[in-house]
């Protein structure tokens, strides 16, 4: 694609951005950036949390695992299904009856202090580190199509990433990604919308004879049932349940524009929409997986050799000009989605959380969250680097194994404060949720030697909160 093409086409693209984050902005307040002074549209934020959740790692990593593990990802979406109506009439009842801007402050109330902390720690981190994976994606295809022509380090590529992210949400905060979330999402679905068009009709298919060559294939598998293999259903089904309790549900970033709705019978409204919307697009992404691999072995085109490379390279290289536009404009604005939101996210759990702004009135807080949103910028930035250096598998993969790793504790903490009355010695708290992870690492790394050849898949996150809330009966005050 051509450079100076690629370049009109982001310049237009943040452009647009800028200007919905300067319509969203004026007369901001800290309030605005936390909450969006509670007065959000639902359906704009059910439709905008579709590319938060999609993210870069949907976009590309989706597709191109269909030739790993076929449609086996879809039993983990049925899963998702029912964890996020756990989270419309479970979680969020409780949100908006304690009035929450952090959702850990729950912790603080229900277990105590160190409880507080830890778990917003432990969303610091893991929320850190999945947005680094999504950026990683995005820059990654911004160097393939524009920087690299430039001789521009891969290193400049993601600093102009996130400087572009940080201009257009550090004043407007979480308000400004509502409405910038739901105009990436439009970027998003039409890019893939578009592709599977091209192809079937490539071939002269209708889309019923799609459909049939799609099911016929052998990438078309749905259910695993070998109960050793890491892609079982009942493995896939309740880690989905789980993950989608853990990463949407006790997720400072999904929880935070859920929280902006009016009242609670707004949020769960949106929150019932996104959910339906979300499971169709994903099946979409599958869909378009299947059609990737099938067009590729009818033309002979020598498959890259990570799955993550397929989409971008098939697109970018192998399809019509257009396809290649809508495909840079829709990975661009998955990632931004997700880490945008992020960004914001992570700026206020810290912001109030560790720098009790819900009990400041001083007038330097306007100053502290402008340096909180420089400092997290810059630490994505280092990790995004990390992760370039080390990273030898499918982002995909990578983002799931750490999250069961670093949302453990926040279920069994949630899951211990909800379902008993127990107090406990809250100071032990930080041991039990670092013991809690270094455990299920290891039955992770050894479980085929261990359980007779059984994987643990995505219910390690299960394993890994069981651990926790083990942990707190152990010092719970009798």
């Amino acid at each position: 694609m051509n450079p100076l093409l690629v370049a009109s086409l982001l310049t237009g693209y943040f452009i647009l951005l800028l200007l919905v984050a300067y319509l969203t902005s004026r007369s901001a307040t800290t309030d605005t950036f936390f909450t969006a002074n509670r007065k959000s549209p639902w359906f704009v934020v059910a439709f905008g949390m579709i590319g938060t959740t999609i993210s870069g790692v949907t976009f590309i990593s989706v597709p191109g695992e269909v030739g790993n593990s076929a449609f086996t990802y879809f039993q983990f979406i049925m899963g998702n299904f029912v964890g996020y109506m756990v989270v419309a009439f479970v979680l969020l009842p409780v949100y908006y009856r304690m009035n929450l801007i952090s959702i850990y402050t729950y912790l603080e109330h229900r277990l105590g202090y160190f409880s507080y902390k830890s778990g917003s720690f432990f969303f610091l981190l893991s929320r850190t580190i999945g947005a680094a994976f999504r950026m990683y994606l995005v820059a990654e295809v911004l160097q393939l199509a524009f920087f690299a022509h430039f001789g521009i380090p891969f290193g400049v590529t993601v600093l102009i990433s996130i400087f572009l992210i940080w201009i257009y949400t550090t004043k407007g905060g979480v308000k400004t990604i509502i409405w910038t979330d739901s105009l990436q999402t439009i970027f998003l679905i039409s890019a893939v919308i578009l592709t599977i068009y091209f192809i079937f009709s490539s071939f002269g298919w209708s889309f019923g004879e799609m459909v049939r060559q799609v099911q016929e294939s052998p990438h078309s598998k749905v259910f695993d049932w070998d109960w050793r293999s890491g892609k079982f259903f009942v493995k896939q089904f309740l880690a989905g349940i789980f993950i989608t309790i853990v990463m949407s549900g006790l997720d400072q970033d999904m929880m935070q524009k859920n929280l902006t709705c009016k009242n609670l019978k707004e949020a769960q409204k949106n929150m019932m929409t996104f959910s339906v919307i979300f499971v169709a697009v994903v099946w979409m992404f599958l869909t378009l997986g299947a059609l990737l691999y099938i067009f590729a072995e009818s033309h002979q085109i020598t498959l890259p050799q990570k799955s993550d490379d397929l989409f971008p390279m098939l697109a970018i290289n192998h399809m019509s000009l257009m396809i290649g536009i809508f495909f840079l404009l829709g990975i661009t604005a998955a990632n931004y989605a997700s880490a945008d939101s992020a960004l914001t996210s992570l700026t206020t759990a810290f912001c109030i959380d560790f720098l009790n702004f819900g009990k400041r009135e001083d007038s330097n807080k306007k100053k502290m969250l402008q340096i909180t949103h420089i400092g997290f910028s810059l630490l994505l930035f280092l990790v995004i680097m990390i992760f370039k250096a080390v990273n030898n598998q499918s982002v995909v993969m990578a983002v799931f194994k750490v999250a069961g790793l670093t949302y453990g504790p926040l279920l069994g903490l949630f899951a211990f404060g909800m379902l008993t009355k127990y107090s406990i010695k809250d100071r032990l708290v930080p041991m039990v949720v670092i013991a809690a992870p270094i455990i299920s690492w290891f039955l992770n790394s050894y479980s085929e030697k261990i359980f007779n050849g059984y994987q643990i898949g995505f219910e390690l996150i299960i394993i890994n909160g069981f651990l926790t809330f083990v942990g707190l009966i152990l010092i719970r005050i009798k």
